[in-house]
This record gives C-alpha cells, sequence and structure tokens, in this order.
C-alpha cells in the first residue's frame, strides 16, 4: 500500500488548542498520525489543571491515548504534530515512544526541549531521535499563546 500525500494536521492541533484555552488550560494541542494510512489515531490538549497532574501535556495524553488504542508501548511510523514546541519531559516521552517525526508550531525558548533548553534529542543518551520541522502555523500558534496570557494577566 502507497502512502498517503502529506497532509499537515496543524489545524486539528490548532482546534486541540483552542478547546484547551476555553477550559482555561495553556493552549497546545497534539495530534498523532498514522503516517502508513494518514489516520489520525489521537488529539489532546493541555488538561494539566483539569487533572490536577503536571504531566497532562497535549502531547503525553496523544501518546497515552494512541499506545492504549494500538496496545503498544512504541509509536514506530507515526508522526507528532503540536502547537508549542515540546518541553523536556514530552521530548523525552517522544523518545520513548519512538516516534518517527515532530512537526511543531511556536518555539518556546523559555521551556523548549527539542531546539531549546535540554535539547534532549541531541544528547547522546537519547534513545531514538525524530525527524523536527519546526515552525508550522506559527504565527496562529503563538498567537493563541500570547492572546491566553495577555488575558490572564489582565492585558
Amino acid at each position: 500500500m502507497s502512502r498517503p500525500p502529506f497532509a499537515s494536521h496543524m489545524a486539528l492541533a490548532l482546534a486541540q488548542a483552542r478547546a484547551a484555552a476555553a477550559r482555561g488550560e495553556t493552549p497546545v494541542g497534539a495530534v498523532l498520525v498514522d503516517r502508513a494510512t494518514g489516520e489520525v489515531r489521537a488529539a489532546a490538549g493541555n488538561r494539566v489543571r483539569e487533572l490536577h497532574d503536571p504531566t497532562a501535556h497535549a502531547e503525553i495524553l496523544a501518546i497515552r491515548e494512541a499506545c492504549a488504542a494500538l496496545g503498544s508501548e512504541r509509536l514506530p511510523g507515526h508522526d507528532l504534530w503540536v502547537t508549542l514546541e515540546p518541553c523536556a519531559m514530552c521530548a523525552a516521552a517522544i523518545a520513548g515512544a519512538r516516534i518517527e517525526r515532530v512537526y511543531f508550531g511556536a518555539a518556546d525558548p523559555k521551556s523548549g526541549g527539542v531546539e531549546h533548553g535540554a535539547r534532549v534529542f541531541d544528547h547522546p543518551q537519547a534513545h531514538h531521535r525524530p525527524e523536527v520541522y519546526g515552525g508550522l502555523a506559527e504565527r496562529e500558534s503563538a498567537a493563541l499563546l500570547r492572546a491566553f496570557f495577555a488575558a490572564r494577566r489582565g492585558d
């Protein structure tokens, strides 16, 4: 079976981020896609406050959902679409799950763990290094975050 043509899943990730913001969560959304079929395996937005769980980042929730659905702790052949550069915790989970590609929107110089900060995939201890593509729907992703935090500050 041939692979489906390349399609961006950032629109769905952005929808998940908007839903997270509506719940009072930091607006980050993630989507996990099977590369062979193009099927969306999981989609999630942050739920840290709702679940009282500091690990309930969109990426982690999507990884958990996809792994449970597939009955596997690994997701080879899957791509992750996320609206914000993954933090170090999420990057480690991405490596552990053996996700093939990561596409992200806004860079995160303060808390990112891929192109900034810990740069998890650059360490010799990284078990897996996915291909990483940043800057997809960057303006929309960054605008969601700016608006969310401006509203919290009362700007």
